[in-house]
C-alpha cells in the first residue's frame, strides 16, 4: 500500500473557539468546504464523541472519489481531535489547535495508506499528483473556513513529511 504522511497548517485570524467549533462540526463541512460531497454519521459514540464514526465522501480535482470512515479516538476541546481512518484510505488523521493572540493555528496531520489497488499500482508515478490534489482540497478547506467565519486566511501550507525525511 502506498503511504502518505502529510501536514497542513492553517493560520486564520479568528477566535480559536469559532475555528474549533466549525471543524468539530464535520457533518456541516459540505456547506463550506468544496470537495466534500457528503458526511454522514455511521455510529454514535459516547457523550464526548469518542468512538463515533463518520463517513466522508471526497472529490478533488482528479476524476475519482475517496470514501472512508473516521472513528473518533481523541477529542480535547479546542486542543485536538484524532480519528482512525478505514476505507479507501487507512491510517490516522489528527487536528491540533492553538493560537497566537487573535490568530488561530490549525495543524492537520494525515498519516494514511491507500487501499485502492489502482492507486497503489500507479503511486510510484502519480504520488506527487495525489499529494497536490490533497493540498488543493486542504486549501479549499482553509478558504471555506475563512469565508464561513468571515475572517482573513493568513496562510495555508501543505507539507509532504516523507519528502522532508
Amino acid at each position: 500500500m502506498a503511504e502518505y504522511r502529510l501536514l497542513t497548517i492553517w493560520r486564520i485570524e479568528a477566535p480559536l473557539e469559532a475555528v474549533y467549533a466549525a471543524i468539530h462540526n464535520s457533518p456541516h463541512w459540505p456547506d463550506w468546504w468544496p470537495g466534500i460531497q457528503k458526511v454522514e454519521q455511521v455510529a454514535v459514540g459516547d457523550a464526548d464523541g469518542i468512538d463515533s464514526v463518520l463517513r466522508y465522501v471526497w472529490q478533488g480535482r482528479l476524476p475519482y472519489r475517496m470514501v472512508f470512515d473516521v472513528r473518533a479516538t481523541r477529542i480535547e476541546k479546542q486542543v485536538a481531535m484524532e480519528g482512525a481512518v478505514q476505507g479507501d484510505l487507512e491510517g490516522v488523521g489528527c487536528w491540533h489547535f492553538s493560537n497566537e493572540g487573535t490568530v488561530s493555528i490549525v495543524h492537520y496531520a494525515w498519516h494514511v495508506r491507500s487501499t485502492r489497488w489502482w492507486m497503489n499500482m500507479i503511486a510510484p508515478f502519480a504520488r506527487s499528483m495525489f499529494i497536490r490534489n490533497h493540498g488543493i482540497l486542504m486549501r479549499q478547506g482553509a478558504e471555506g473556513l475563512a469565508g464561513l467565519l468571515d475572517a482573513p486566511l493568513l496562510s495555508q501550507e501543505s507539507i509532504d513529511l516523507m519528502a522532508e525525511a
